[in-house]
């Protein structure tokens, strides 16, 4: 293959079949999809283990990569959960009529055709298929190499559905993993409407620096949480320890503790058993790095300044004492990639500095990072996190995967 041409010529020819569904098909197809899923889990388990056949168990995108029953069963649900919100296509958002009797309405409309661009995450392939079919809009898929095999096996079981409901099969298409093919999509302005990219820090620049096609970025996360003076210190372990332990690799885990100085003796005490069972390797300032060493703990490293704006997606973390507020609120001004922050506080005033203060996506008072998701929001699933202020920002889901066009209606007039 020396073009991807014919499959962009098919995406934008595609986009009149979605256009004409209605949503409860689109319910039927989603609904579909999610029985497959639960009656294949053994051949997509098989698909993904050829995958994880070539990946190091040490590299952190192995958990990403790596499919389970559990997860499969996940993400049929989520698909469900997809199927069951309400088509974001067709909403009256202004209606009037002008003094001269043009009848004006805006309304939203699907984007058209959606290229993702990914990384290692099969669980992306379904998730971007169920938000772009309930919305209207046609996919193009650039998975990454990693997560081939498991990624053409669930386009293969799409495929099938969608045939099942005589939709052409080209509103989902794989495109090939081949890097040469990727600046080719990146400048397909005749089309492709959006392109969003989904994984590491230099794949979001790559892309924004290289595409002519406008670009939705969904960030990389550098995560933080201020432990303040006031805090519970057992909730506040707890909120670390599930932030940084539940699932380390995806985005919204925790990178960076900040903990007043006032309690970050007592508060280490109380982390460390969580931390020492999950072995996480700790990379603490010389502020806090006595108080790991004096428990002994055995995953301790001297911070570097490098350690601090690092995203470790890793049983790694770095940790450093503070002077108040301020000092925290300055750290995450400086380190932060505007994805999920939070603070664990009883003070409400504090909090609400906090809160108002952080230029974040979301922001938590005394809750887990780990909540940032289209799912556990209510939104059905997510196509990524956007950090960017620009059409959407925090989980970019259903409602954000349409624009808007103008309905205007006469009897004849003409502009004097």
């Amino acid at each position: 293959m020396e073009s991807i041409k014919q499959q962009l010529v098919q995406a934008r020819a595609a986009k009149a079949a979605l256009s004409q569904l209605k949503i409860s098909q689109k319910q039927e197809i989603l609904q579909e999809l999610a029985a497959q899923l639960r009656a294949h889990i053994a051949e997509i388990l098989a698909a993904n283990q050829q995958d994880l056949n070539r990946m190091d168990r040490d590299d952190p995108k192995y958990d990403r990569l790596l499919l389970t029953a559990d997860r499969i069963v996940g993400l049929a649900q989520s698909l469900e959960s997809v199927a069951l919100l309400p088509d974001p296509t067709g909403q009256l958002l202004l209606s009037r009529v002008l003094p001269n009797g043009l009848k004006v309405e805006k309304k939203t409309v699907a984007l058209g055709v959606v290229g993702v661009i990914y990384e290692s995450r099969p669980n992306v392939t379904i998730d971007v298929v169920a938000l772009c079919l309930q919305s209207g809009n046609v996919c193009l898929l650039r998975g990454g190499s990693d997560a081939w095999y498991t990624n053409s096996f669930l386009v293969s079981l799409i495929h099938q559905v969608l045939n099942k409901f005589k939709v052409d099969k080209h509103v989902v298409q794989l495109l090939p993993t081949d890097r040469k093919f990727v600046q080719e999509l990146l400048t397909a302005k005749a089309y492709v409407d959006i392109l969003i990219p989904r994984g590491s820090q230099s794949l979001i620049d790559f892309v924004r620096t290289h595409a002519t096609v406008p670009v939705i970025e969904t960030g990389a996360g550098v995560c933080h949480t201020y432990v303040d003076e006031t805090a519970d210190l057992d909730v506040a372990a707890n909120i670390v320890a599930n932030a940084k332990i539940s699932r380390p690799s995806v985005c919204n885990a925790l990178d960076t503790v900040l903990v007043d100085n006032a309690v970050a003796a007592a508060f280490i005490e109380k982390l460390i058993p969580h931390f020492r069972a999950a072995e996480v390797e700790v990379f603490a300032a010389e502020s806090c790095y006595p108080f790991f060493a004096e428990q002994h703990y055995p995953y301790l490293k001297k911070a570097q300044l490098s350690d601090f704006g690092r995203e470790f997606l890793d049983l790694k973390c770095s940790i450093r004492t503070v002077s108040g507020l301020d000092e925290a609120l300055a750290h995450i001004a400086e380190y932060s990639s505007k994805h999920s922050e939070c603070i664990v506080s009883e003070n409400e005033a504090h909090i609400g500095t906090f809160m108002h203060a952080v230029d974040a996506a979301a922001v938590y008072a005394n809750a887990s990072t780990r909540f940032t998701d289209g799912g556990e929001f209510g939104l059905g699933a997510e196509i990524g996190i956007s950090t960017q202020k620009l059409h959407a920002r925090g989980p970019f889901a259903l409602e954000k995967l349409v624009t808007e066009k103008w309905f205007v209606s006469g009897n004849g007039q003409v502009r004097m």
